[in-house]
């Protein structure tokens, strides 16, 4: 296997024989034939694009969702992984049949392989993996560094088709950027794909936003509860507000409490889940925690997406996967059908026979600043700056992680000083968001927008201000960007941040490694990446604009 598409990537290179993260050789490999499959996918469905009645729904969430799977700590299943690769080969089948048996020439392998035997799937992988590139490392950089954006702006895609909100426009663009990575084009030409995948990172998360306010109404200022109440119970990990929703449903009047883990945290802000008195608060922390945190709650678990981690045999045997995540091993909750529910009877069921979760802390967190809710505080917020009160917005959105050099982050919030805003999204906030750090003339010290997705408000937040303060550059407001990496979507979100204008972005705790050094040193020319340095010199150069 070779896997560098996380922070945690070992030595900062890639995995090798196991990954960091627990996937094993045969998942990665897997993974790496679903996605030459879905190139070949793409090629045909490019193809039929040329034709009129070619209707591109199907393929485009298909494709959304196998890469999603194949995102960090999403799906550790080879079976299902499997799965998709037989239900890729055939819908290219039935894309070839419809609009490609007419095409000559050298087709690319990822057109012409095929093997309806699963025993097959393995070998076949060795040849197409990542390395598979050949010897230029900036073409496989700037290739890889697309796919690893496509495949957290599918994940966002996913969360937005499960509430009713496709873009077939969406689609287009990641079934021909797919394409593009097996053509042969200019380093010019793939940056220019790159940069495209920013700009629809950004369409994406703005359909997401569409999607889940629609549903679910603006989310608002929330406290809380970080502790525990006597009913037994049921923890929600993962990202996905429709699974929230049904579980609610289907625990309504039973005796069961439902709480949320990582980064279903911000799913108490939106009004629509309030008037569920037995949705109870959050418990635990961030994702690495779970193995701790799963073991004391006593309850049944439910991972709707990423982030999943090597379970222990103490919660096992009570710990269900839904969607596209999975663990070999472990029961999954199958698809709603057309215009019904999942079923949760099985988790509830066993969720009454359990104790009740043991409390591991008491207090509140208090949360809901999407742009929507600051925006109304705009005029409270622009006098605050204007009166000195606030100095400097610091946005620290992104991914937690395990390495202790990601204290770096709690330190920086202890140290900020007292006239600065935090800004964060993403799990990255279980560094900071307990801490008691104070208020600004009422406004908090610590304003959380929400999920990694969530990391659009904060740009258009700061989009917004820039309005306000009739600035021609957002680089001249009183912001600086300190963004904790882990995963695919933070690359999405990146990438968005970027094709928006966001320049002198603070990265860490490492540089991608799948960056190599000619791609590394443009980024660093264009837009002044940096990679995180000392707590007190971070601190500033920001506080001087720097």
């Amino acid at each position: 296997m070779f896997c560098y598409q996380c922070q945690e990537t070992a030595r900062n290179q890639g995995c090798t024989v196991r990954g960091v993260c627990g996937k094993q050789e045969t998942t990665a490999n897997l993974m790496d034939l679903l996605i030459h499959i879905l190139k070949g996918v793409s090629f045909y469905a490019k193809e039929a694009s040329k034709h009129a009645e070619f209707d591109n729904t199907k393929t485009g969430l298909f494709i959304t969702r196998a890469l999603f799977a194949t995102i960090t700590n999403a799906n550790f299943d080879d079976a299902r992984i499997s799965a998709l690769i037989k239900e890729a080969l055939e819908l290219r089948k039935e894309l070839k049949g419809k609009y490609g048996n007419d095409l000559s020439g050298n087709l690319p392998d990822c057109a012409v392989w095929h093997s309806d035997n699963p025993a097959d799937y393995q070998a076949k992988a060795a040849e197409v993996g990542v390395l598979s590139t050949g010897s230029n490392e900036d073409v496989r950089s700037l290739r890889q560094l697309l796919i690893y954006g496509l495949k957290g702006i599918s994940a966002y895609s996913d969360h937005a088709a499960v509430l009713g909100y496709e873009d077939k426009e969406l689609y287009k663009f990641i079934i021909e950027a797919l394409v593009s990575t097996i053509t042969d084009l200019s380093v010019d030409e793939m940056v220019g794909w790159v940069m495209k995948a920013g700009e629809n990172a950004v369409k994406t998360m703005a359909l997401l936003d569409k999607a889940n306010t629609s549903t679910y109404g603006n989310p608002e200022i929330t406290k809380v509860d970080i502790g525990v109440r006597g009913n037994p119970g049921i923890l929600i990990s993962g990202h996905d507000l429709k699974d929230l929703e049904e579980l609610l449903e289907q625990t309504e009047g039973c005796g069961v409490d439902v709480y949320t883990h990582s980064e279903m945290l911000p799913a108490h802000y939106y009004p629509k889940f309030k008037k569920y008195k037995h949705f109870a608060g959050n418990y635990g922390g961030s994702w690495w925690k779970q193995n701790s945190d799963f073991e004391t709650f006593n309850g049944p678990i439910l991972m709707t997406t990423n982030c999943i981690i090597p379970l222990k045999d103490s919660y096992k045997d009570r710990i269900f996967t839904t969607g596209m995540a999975g663990y070999p091993g472990v029961k999954h909750i199958a698809d709603r059908t057309e215009n019904g529910q999942k079923n949760f009877s099985e988790v509830v069921a066993l969720a009454k026979t359990c104790k009740p979760p043991v409390e591991i802390e008491k207090g509140e967190i208090v949360g809901g600043f999407a742009h929507s809710q600051v925006l109304a505080l705009a005029d409270k917020v622009v006098a605050a700056v204007k009166s000195g009160a606030i100095k400097r917005f610091v946005v620290m959105a992104g991914c937690d992680g395990r390495q202790k050099g990601r204290s770096y982050f709690t330190e920086i919030a202890e140290n900020l000083p007292k006239d600065t805003i935090i800004l964060t999204a993403g799990c990255a906030k279980y560094r900071y968001n307990k801490l008691n750090l104070g208020d600004i003339g009422g406004i908090p010290r610590v304003l959380d927008a929400g999920q990694c997705n969530d990391s659009y408000s904060l740009a258009v937040i700061a989009l917004t201000l820039k309005d306000v303060f009739e600035l021609d550059d957002v680089n001249k407001l009183p912001i600086s960007f300190d963004i904790a990496w882990y995963e695919q979507k933070a690359v999405a979100v990146l990438l968005a941040l970027l094709y928006l204008g966001f320049k002198g972005i603070r990265l860490g705790p490492t540089l991608p490694g799948f960056l190599s050094p000619a791609v590394a040193k443009v980024l660093v020319e264009k837009f002044d990446i940096k990679l995180i340095g000392d707590v007190q010199g971070d601190i500033n150069a920001m506080m001087e604009g720097r």
